[in-house]
């Protein structure tokens, strides 16, 4: 009995090591950086000094502002190099996510001889469908992937890491027709029982139900294990309309008590990835004191994602707000104001919000060229955001706006 005692100890015992978090560049110690396996992790010092135990094989570090790093029980550093990123992303729509795309192949293009270095990428849209064939039977059953535009994921995937282009995962989280279709048991519903679409003809599963959390992670897993850099959850809200019914009261509390519920879970599951998480949000987050009756405030998201991606599409401002009648046509100052409006409740490293350029729908149909959105740039690079993303519907973009 003795012996069996003993070989349960040596299986279950954990190895140490230790070392320190180096900023490449500087060459000075990263503070805070965060380094775990699939179910712990820790911090570095001030010092960058950094002590961890654990019996997996896999492990990584995180820190706001850099690259995440990955290791591995064979390849443990006493000193690990962490790569210092300003995230400088252009959009690339589900229809253009493929290998032969013309799309993708300007956007590199212009990351090749640009300052841009990252793309943000649609795994799971609007719809529901994915980008690609993922191993996640449920969606697969649904026929998630029968229009899928990415027939090759690997190829794909190793065709960017070769440029060193930093991977963002687009997951839209709850408005998702295909999932609502397959699961009438918990889609959101009108007062009279009816399915409620919004003005697109999308149906939308609940928030509250854990059911629609557990399956968008799972597809966030997914583009995970392909190699994505960052998930970043879209439609992480409740819809944008009153006398809607849900399976509890959609009150305020609630409402932050189910969105968190779901990054919460979202971190958990994807923590031994090593992969960053973000969220997006209305423009209107950034200035308001509730929940904007969606369930996002930046002090409930900011607890469990890493990084706020507000969509501050001067467009998408009312007539009148920052005291102009035509927000448009103040680029810098609406992206300004927005993210200094927060800056007391989030370090901008952690910022990147999403930038216009697109035409004004709202007002003057203004054309949004290299005027407006080197405004918007300038002003993020003002307030020293973690950077920014570029959205484009259209996937048009123009290598001499980024020069």
């Amino acid at each position: 009995m003795k012996y069996y005692f003993l070989s349960i100890f040596l299986f279950t015992s954990l190895q140490a090591f230790s070392g320190f978090i180096i900023d490449a560049k500087t060459k000075k110690p990263v503070v805070g950086a965060v380094i775990g396996d699939a179910t712990h992790f820790t911090y570095s010092s001030i010092s960058g000094r950094y002590y961890f135990e654990s019996n997996e094989t896999e492990y990584f570090v995180k820190a706001y502002g850099y690259k995440p790093y990955h290791f591995n029980k064979n390849n443990k550093k006493v000193s690990i190099y962490l790569q210092p990123i300003k995230v400088r992303a252009l959009y690339l729509s589900f229809w253009n996510a493929s290998n032969n795309s013309k799309k993708l192949k300007n956007i590199l293009n212009i990351i090749d001889s640009t300052q841009l270095n990252s793309i943000v990428i649609d795994v799971k849209n609007e719809y529901g469908l994915t980008s690609f064939r993922t191993s996640f039977a449920q969606a697969n059953s649904y026929g998630a992937a029968k229009q899928r535009t990415n027939k090759n994921i690997k190829k794909f995937m190793q065709e960017l890491k070769k440029r060193k282009i930093y991977t963002i995962a687009r997951i839209v989280t709850f408005k998702d027709e295909l999932q609502a279709q397959n699961n009438p048991e918990y889609v959101v519903r009108e007062n009279n029982g009816t399915i409620w679409r919004n003005h697109d003809g999308m149906a939308w599963v609940d928030p509250f139900d854990k059911r629609s959390h557990k399956y968008t992670i799972s597809i966030a897993e997914e583009a995970a294990k392909v190699g994505f850099d960052e998930i970043n959850f879209d439609y992480i809200r409740f819809p944008a309309k009153s006398s809607l019914r849900f399976s509890k009261a959609n009150t305020q509390e609630n409402r932050i008590q189910a969105i968190e519920s779901f990054l919460a879970l979202a971190k958990k599951r994807l923590q031994k990835y090593g992969v960053f998480i973000s969220v997006d949000t209305y423009g209107n987050v950034c200035w308001s004191k509730d929940d904007c009756n969606i369930g996002q405030t930046v002090p409930s998201l900011i607890k469990y994602a890493d990084y706020l991606s507000p969509m501050l599409y001067p467009s998408g401002f009312a007539s009148g707000s920052f005291r102009v009648k035509y927000p448009a046509e103040y680029p810098y100052k609406v992206i300004y104001n927005s993210i200094a409006n927060i800056e007391d409740e989030v370090d901008p490293i952690r910022i990147r919000p999403w930038l216009q350029h697109f035409k004004d729908y709202a007002h003057t149909k203004k054309h949004y060229k290299k005027k407006e959105i080197s405004a918007q740039i300038k002003a993020t690079k003002d307030l020293k955001t973690g950077g920014w993303l570029i959205w484009s519907p259209s996937n048009r973009y123009y290598k001499e706006y980024f020069n």
